[in-house]
């Protein structure tokens, strides 16, 4: 008996531990995290070119304090990127706004002091379309950040021009078929030319750059979010708890399917649940190659 309490006693210790660990200490961490990506039939112009990623501030939820915030905009200044992508989710309410931990107006004069070569390009998220897109979309676009709703924006680098299509949120839509019809128009009312960057809060779009092929020959990259990256992760299981339709197939990090290339980064903030195990809040930090 004493030994079956002393196993107890051990196991309860330990969850313990987790817990504190997983609420006070892993979501005030912040890493980053550099990956390169070989990118096939990419203009030879944008080798090397520097995009820094984040996504999910959830701005006030457990990790994302002021404090905190300006850890993530100061870090990600020192990373001297080209571009500086932001993929939703700024704020973490999805009931009335006044009762939001952190208003958006206070989250983007947070991000303004953000530098980036290029500029400084956002998308909004669900939690966005929640507490108002237009409110979210008009505090980001004061504090310096051009915000893509179904747009395109162009760059030049090294002569060429690189386009990043930044798209509403797909939860707005019932159907698929609606969605692609959007963004087709979009990409048929752009006159430019160039490699495409698809800019998504969510990642579960892929699906539709993939089978639908959408935006076409140009597509080179997709970045997204959203996932948090589960926030929790278990040895054996993964991560058990995932917002998408897909399970854990688009969690975090590089997928490639049908030879097109997604990065899913793992955000900032919290969500649902105040937790981050072995999930730690992410800057990612992607060195585009031409192969």
């Amino acid at each position: 008996m004493r030994r079956y309490s002393f196993y107890i006693l051990g196991f309860l210790s330990l969850a313990i531990a987790v817990l504190a660990y997983s609420y006070f200490i892993e979501p005030n961490r912040l890493v980053v995290n550099e990956t390169e990506l070989v990118i096939s039939h990419l203009d030879p112009a944008f080798d090397g070119i520097r995009i820094a990623a984040i996504s999910d501030i959830h701005g006030g939820s457990n990790g994302a304090s002021r404090q905190n915030i300006e850890r993530v905009v100061r870090t990600i200044n020192e990373q001297n990127a080209d571009i500086v992508v932001i993929l939703g989710d700024y704020v973490s309410h999805e009931g009335d706004p006044a009762d939001a931990p952190m208003q958006i107006e206070e989250v983007a004069e947070l991000l303004a002091p953000i530098e980036a070569k290029h500029g400084v390009f956002a998308v909004l998220g669900n939690h966005d379309g929640f507490y108002g897109k237009e409110r979210v979309a008009a505090a980001l676009k004061n504090g310096g950040i051009t915000v893509l709703q179904n747009e395109i924006a162009s760059i030049n680098h090294n002569g060429r021009t690189l386009r990043l299509l930044g798209l509403n949120d797909h939860m707005q839509f019932i159907e698929w078929r609606l969605y692609d019809e959007q963004i087709r128009g979009v990409l048929q009312n752009d006159a430019r030319s160039g490699d495409i960057i698809v800019l998504q809060h969510s990642p579960d779009v892929f699906r539709l750059v993939n089978h639908f092929k959408v935006p076409g020959d140009d597509f080179r990259l997709m970045i997204a979010g959203h996932s948090h990256g589960g926030q929790v992760w278990l040895p054996v299981l993964g991560s058990p708890l995932v917002p998408s339709s897909f399970g854990q197939k688009y969690v975090s990090g590089l997928i490639e399917e049908n030879g097109r290339r997604m990065f899913v980064t793992t955000g900032i903030g919290t969500s649902q649940l105040p937790f981050r195990f072995l999930v730690p809040p992410e800057i990612a930090v992607l060195t585009v190659r031409s192969k």
